[in-house]
């Protein structure tokens, strides 16, 4: 029996007789006797991968035509292969993976890559190979990415192992046979703030104290190893110091001398410190706040201090007063003309509160009044 097989332009198509592969038919009419209805033909499209199970067959049995048709690539241990179509990384290819890309219609080439000898890719390779399609287990990714931002430090282990410090960048990293982890640390100084614990004065007085400190990172990879997290380990040493430098005080000069109270506590924490990759720039107590009852009585201690003080200010002001008068009297005493300016005005002044003043002329007009409002003692 003659069959007839017709195969499209983007096609190919694969003979088989009884189970077995014969050839590859090229696009066009192709004419066939089939005794018993034998042979039949498979048509795949011979673009991008090739994924039958005829693939792999043909590679083995007709290396001829597999060459002639499509691109095979193998991945070892370690190694990624990235397949390229037209230029573009199109497929990732991890270790231990079969690809078959057909190379018909465009120009396919393979790059290799040994993930322990360079397990770094450079910015390039990164924004190209994180579009491309992974062939075999896409999780975890075969490419970990690591972003660090201005005025950070960066860390990149390797199951745990520290291997790389980086500065501001985005980076990537082969993630094949290992598990790549990172870490970013704030180079800047950063706020602490210590909240309120209670604490008894030597004076058992029990007060909370708030402090605001400063931590800056100076060496990021002591930092990073020398404690787990070293913000909470400042945290404790700072707790540990207010207890110390509170306890010895009494509360009169808790309140007084905040400044001794400061440098002791940032010379504690700072002898404690060590060299962890890290420095406390600033330290200091924020707030006191005392119980309510203890609030009130030195409310009232201050405000009967206050009192004491404005009635002592009044005092002096009247003595300074009285002082002032007497020194006006002795000037008036001497001077006569001073003294009738000084009843001129007292008449002034007392003409702004009536409504109307009559003063007769003659012997006992003006100089009247005047002689009757004020009279000073004959002199000896």
């Amino acid at each position: 029996m003659l069959k007839t097989f017709i195969v499209g332009e983007n096609q190919r198509g694969l003979l088989i007789q009884d189970g077995r592969l014969i050839t590859i038919f090229q696009p066009g009419r192709h004419r066939v006797w089939s005794w018993g209805n034998r042979k039949r033909v498979e048509l795949h499209t011979a673009r991008g991968l090739f994924t039958s199970d005829w693939a792999e067959i043909i590679e083995k049995r007709h290396p001829a035509l597999a060459a002639a048709n499509f691109e095979t690539v193998r991945t070892g241990e370690g190694e990624i292969a990235v397949i390229r179509v037209d230029g573009r990384a199109a497929w990732l290819v991890r270790p231990g993976q079969v690809a078959h890309v057909w190379k018909l219609f465009e120009d396919v080439a393979v790059e290799r890559f040994d993930t322990e000898a360079r397990p770094r890719l450079d910015k390039r390779e990164l924004v190209a190979f994180e579009r491309a399609t992974v062939i075999g287990p896409s999780v975890p990714s075969p490419i970990a990415t690591v972003a660090v931002s201005e005025a950070e430090a960066g860390l990149v282990f390797f199951d745990g192992e520290l291997v790389e410090t980086l500065g501001p960048g985005r980076y990537g990293y082969w993630q094949v046979g290992r598990k790549v982890t990172a870490k970013t640390l704030d180079t800047r100084p950063v706020p602490l703030e210590v909240t309120a614990q209670e604490i008894l004065t030597r004076d058992r007085v029990s007060v909370r104290i708030t402090l605001t400190s400063f931590v800056q990172v100076t060496d990021v990879r002591t930092a990073a190893l020398a404690t787990p997290d070293y913000q909470a380990h400042v945290y404790k040493l700072v707790q540990f110091a207010v207890r110390e430098a509170v306890g010895g005080r009494t509360l009169d000069e808790l309140l007084n001398d905040r400044v001794s109270v400061d440098t002791q506590i940032v010379e504690h924490v700072r002898r404690e410190l060590g060299d962890i990759g890290v420095r406390v720039t600033e330290l200091g107590v924020k707030d006191v706040i005392l119980p309510g009852e203890m609030r009130e009585l030195i409310n009232k201690v201050v405000e009967a201090e206050k009192v004491a003080q404005a009635n002592l200010i009044r005092r002096r002001e009247e003595t300074a007063a009285t002082r002032s008068l007497l020194n006006t009297a002795k000037l008036m005493e001497d001077n006569p003309t001073l003294l009738r300016l000084k009843e001129l005005e007292a008449i002034e002044r007392v003409t702004e509160k009536i409504g109307r003043v009559d003063v007769h002329t003659g012997q006992q007009g003006l100089g009247a009044v005047l002689d009757q409002l004020v009279s000073l003692k004959p002199r000896d």
